[in-house]
C-alpha cells in the first residue's frame, strides 16, 4: 500500500494529500509516531522533513514540489496542471505564491505562534506576530477574492494545483479559527466550493491533541 509520512497541520503535507485524493490514489497516512525511528526515515528523505511518499514498491518521493510534479507524470488522469504552456505557468506561478509569499506572511508565523508553541510548551504567542500575519490574510483573501471574481477556479477555468496550494494552507488557518470569512465573500464562496470536494473532506477530521477547532471548520455550509 502506498504510504504518505506526514504531519495533519502541515499545509505542505496537505497538499500532497489533496492531490492524492482527487486522482483518487489510496494511501495510509503516518504522523510521526510512523517515522520516530530517525535512521530510517532518513533513508527515505535525507532532509528529514514530510511530506514523504512511499509507493508500494518501496520507492520514496520527498519534498511537496517534487512529490506533485511526480503524481502529475505517474498519474496524469485527471490532470493538476491543465491546459496550454501559458495556462499551466500561471498555475505553476499561484502555486509558488502560496507556497512561498502567503506561508512566509501567513502560515508559518500563526501556525508557529499559534499551534506550535502551544503544543511544544513553548510560552505565550508574540501577538505582535499574530496580527501582522492576520493583516498579510486580508491582503491575501482578497486577491483569491479577485481571482474568484474573474476565473472559474484560481488559475483558469479547470480546477488545478493552485486551488489545491490555496485551500491546504487555508484549511489549516481556519482550524485555528483566524479566518474572517465574512469580510471575504468571494473568497469565502470559492473555499466552499473546495471544501464540498470529496477529495477536501478527509482533511477535516483531523484533530491535533488539546487543539480543537470551531465549529465552522467542518461545517460546509459555514
Amino acid at each position: 500500500m502506498r504510504t504518505l509520512h506526514q504531519l495533519p497541520l502541515s499545509p505542505q503535507c496537505r497538499e500532497v494529500r489533496l492531490a492524492l485524493a482527487e486522482k483518487r490514489l489510496d494511501i495510509v497516512l503516518t504522523g510521526e509516531e510512523g517515522w520516530s525511528d530517525g535512521a530510517a526515515f532518513l533513508k527515505l528523505n535525507p532532509a528529514g522533513t514530510v511530506p514523504v511518499l512511499v509507493e508500494a514498491d518501496g520507492n520514496a518521493v520527498a519534498e511537496r514540489s517534487a512529490i506533485l510534479e511526480y503524481l502529475e507524470e505517474a498519474y496524469p488522469t485527471p490532470s493538476l496542471l491543465p491546459g496550454s504552456p501559458r495556462a499551466r505557468a500561471e498555475i505553476r506561478r499561484l502555486v509558488c505564491w502560496f507556497d512561498g509569499k502567503f506561508n512566509a506572511e501567513v502560515s508559518a508565523p500563526l501556525l508557529f505562534e499559534r499551534l506550535d508553541k502551544r503544543v511544544l510548551r513553548m510560552g505565550s504567542p508574540d501577538m505582535g506576530v499574530v496580527r501582522t500575519a492576520l493583516e498579510h490574510l486580508n491582503t491575501h483573501l482578497a486577491y483569491i477574492g479577485e481571482l474568484a471574481d474573474q476565473r472559474k477556479w484560481l488559475g483558469g477555468d479547470t480546477f488545478s494545483l493552485a486551488d489545491i496550494a490555496a485551500g491546504a494552507h487555508l484549511s489549516c488557518i481556519d482550524y485555528l479559527g483566524d479566518v474572517p470569512w465574512p469580510q471575504h465573500p468571494r473568497a469565502k464562496d470559492w473555499y466552499a466550493r473546495i471544501k464540498s470536494r470529496p477529495a477536501f473532506r478527509p482533511l477535516l477530521s483531523d484533530h491535533i491533541s488539546g487543539v480543537q477547532p470551531p465549529r465552522s471548520y467542518t461545517d460546509l455550509d459555514f
